[in-house]
């Protein structure tokens, strides 16, 4: 029986043909007075300090929602996105890591199947005999299919525990997906917290010899006590629902990456693509230290542009009154050091109840 996925609260993404048929009709008099000169700055990456480093956490963007996480000792992919183009446009900037110059990559964290999240191809090329991908309920069968092996799927709340190190949670967005006519919403979409931690206990379920799954998000195996060391959160794709609260109440988060772009006409990309201002009401919903915008600068998804994006959301900073250090704008190829930012490694003692942080909804 085929199962398809839905959002929290059943909020539904479809739009109508009439609805996307206004969208094209009011997107030609609008594109018409975009200015589309800004590009995202590309800094050259420190390829030697990337390859050398096993102790420090590190956040390098690549582009659109495209990051190199190095967290625990691993090099953590997110969303591999490399190509020249999405459908008929072109990219805007180039990747901030040439794909030939990435360190081998241990894991790879897909959000969902769309088209600007998932490419194949990309996939490939970063993939070696080791890697491990960490894909949505629903979208291992199908990369099964393309000829990848080393996969565990999650469902919202899941976690599995890399290297005793790295204890990654895939947790609810509010969107939907679809890469062919026939498979719209058959399998999930979400993000993922990644948490260091200093002692992960091992824990029942299937494991391999790089991670342990835990079903259902449980950690009744677990002892009561657990020190995180850092703590990323990548929200994928996502309107803005009431997970962000719930996701901030389970976990204390150090950064957040949050999309800013790809929301205009707002009437018609709300349910999907957060605005500026709604990441920013995330970024305060997940009660995160630091925020890194992202989802904006590669691909000319919707109608808005990046200079828009960023502009709207400096202007909404200022009226809520986050401090300027607080978002860290990158450049396309990078480096955000949690050392440098931070000063020393943040540990929070997660002495409380571990079962009240990871019970599912």
């Amino acid at each position: 029986m085929k199962r398809y996925y839905v959002n929290m609260d059943d909020v539904t993404t479809v739009k109508a043909w009439n609805q996307f048929r206004r969208w094209q009709a009011e997107r030609k008099e609008r594109l018409k007075t975009k200015d589309y000169s800004y590009v995202v700055p590309n800094v050259k990456p420190d390829i030697a300090r990337l390859n050398a480093n096993r102790t420090e956490t590190t956040i390098t963007w690549i582009g659109h929602s495209t990051f190199l996480l190095q967290i625990g000792g691993l090099n953590i992919v997110t969303d591999p996105v490399w190509a020249a183009r999405m459908a008929t446009q072109a990219r805007l900037a180039p990747p901030g890591i040439p794909i030939e110059e990435m360190p081998p990559v241990d894991v790879v964290l897909i959000s969902h199947s769309h088209y600007d999240h998932l490419h194949i191809r990309s996939l490939r090329r970063l993939v070696g005999p080791n890697t491990m991908l960490i894909v949505p309920d629903g979208l291992l069968s199908k990369l099964r299919r393309k000829g990848f092996s080393i996969i565990h799927e999650l469902a919202w709340w899941e976690h599995i525990t890399v290297a005793d190190r790295v204890k990654i949670t895939f947790v609810p967005a509010q969107h939907w997906t679809r890469r062919t006519l026939t498979d719209m919403n058959r399998s999930h979409w979400g993000g993922y917290v990644l948490e260091h931690v200093a002692q992960a206990k091992k824990t029942s379920g299937g494991s391999d010899s790089t991670g342990t799954l835990t079903g259902g998000g449980s950690p009744a195996n677990q002892s009561s006590q657990e020190t995180v060391c850092e703590t990323i959160y990548f929200a994928g794709d996502s309107g803005y629902f009431r997970g962000f609260e719930l996701i901030g109440q389970r976990f204390h988060i150090d950064v957040a990456l949050l999309p800013i772009g790809a929301y205009e006409p707002e009437w018609f990309m709300s349910q999907q693509h957060v605005s500026p201002e709604e990441a920013l009401q995330a970024f305060e919903d997940v009660k995160a230290k630091v925020m890194i915008p992202m989802h904006y600068g590669a691909f000319k998804l919707a109608d808005d542009t990046p200079r828009e994006a960023l502009d709207r959301l400096e202007a909404d900073r200022v009226k809520r009154g986050i401090a300027r250090e607080r978002i860290h704008i990158l450049a396309h190829g990078e480096l955000w050091s949690y050392a440098e930012a931070f000063g020393q490694s943040v540990q929070h003692a997660q002495a409380a109840s571990p079962k009240a942080r990871m019970k599912s909804q």
